[in-house]
């Protein structure tokens, strides 16, 4: 099965339409699909609904899908850093689920264990918990979140082989993996594509089964907060 492509718009061909649902890997500004967004920006593609961790910055990751005003909701767990997005939900524009962090990249590690929902004590008591199954173990009480079913995945890894098989380099392995999992199919960019076999399989962060899709490129190296110490 050939899973090697050429460029991002070639490996989102047939796949878009609007109003689908999209998994997105990174944490920060550390392993966002910068590649597959611009693909998506540029196939107009519209309606969308986003689950990622956050929604960039105003002019990169998912930012550049809300200056073009292509993203309808989005489930997240931080969504600093970003005016653009800030405007839109105030404004009425934008729709957004928040979700505590962990629970969100549960949600996504549960869909892609085929796990309909389950039980956290995270939220209870909170605007979180509002109109969620209560319920009681052991004397505590859980709310039940639902896994998430994405009809996409988009990821970026550091390095994988021509079957999909992906290392994901430090602070980028936090939401890649389980973004990759819960999509219906799973499109990743990645720095550095190997021949198969020349990765220890100990090391493996996302088994190649879980991967439909595989481009190269080139990706830009962005700090969102660069924090210093005065010269001595």
């Amino acid at each position: 099965m050939k899973k090697v492509y050429g460029s991002a718009a070639e490996a989102l061909d047939g796949l878009l339409f609007d109003g689908m649902l999209i998994a997105a890997g990174g944490f920060g500004l550390c392993g966002i699909p910068e590649l597959l967004l611009q693909a998506i920006k540029d196939a107009g593609t519209k309606d969308l609904t986003f689950a990622s961790n956050n929604a960039g910055v105003d002019d990169f990751g998912i930012g550049i899908l809300l200056q073009t005003k292509q993203v309808k909701r989005m489930i997240s767990s931080y969504v600093g850093e970003n005016k653009e997005f800030m405007r839109q939900y105030l404004g009425g524009e934008l729709e957004l689920e928040f979700n505590p962090q962990g629970t969100l990249a549960e949600r996504m590690r549960a869909g892609g264990a085929g796990i309909p929902g389950f039980y956290t004590k995270t939220g209870v008591g909170t605007v979180i918990a509002e109109g969620k199954e209560h319920k009681d173990f052991d004397g505590q009480t859980y709310i039940m979140e639902k896994g998430i079913f994405a009809d996409l995945s988009i990821v970026k890894a550091w390095k994988a082989d021509a079957t999909g098989n992906a290392i994901f380099r430090k602070t980028a392995r936090n939401f890649n993996p389980p973004a990759a999992m819960c999509g219906k199919v799973c499109v990743m960019e990645v720095e550095e594509i190997v021949p198969t076999g020349s990765l220890d399989p100990d090391h493996i962060h996302l088994p190649g089964v879980y991967v439909h899709r595989v481009i190269q490129g080139d990706h830009e190296k962005r700090i969102e907060q660069r924090t210093t110490r005065p010269a001595a």
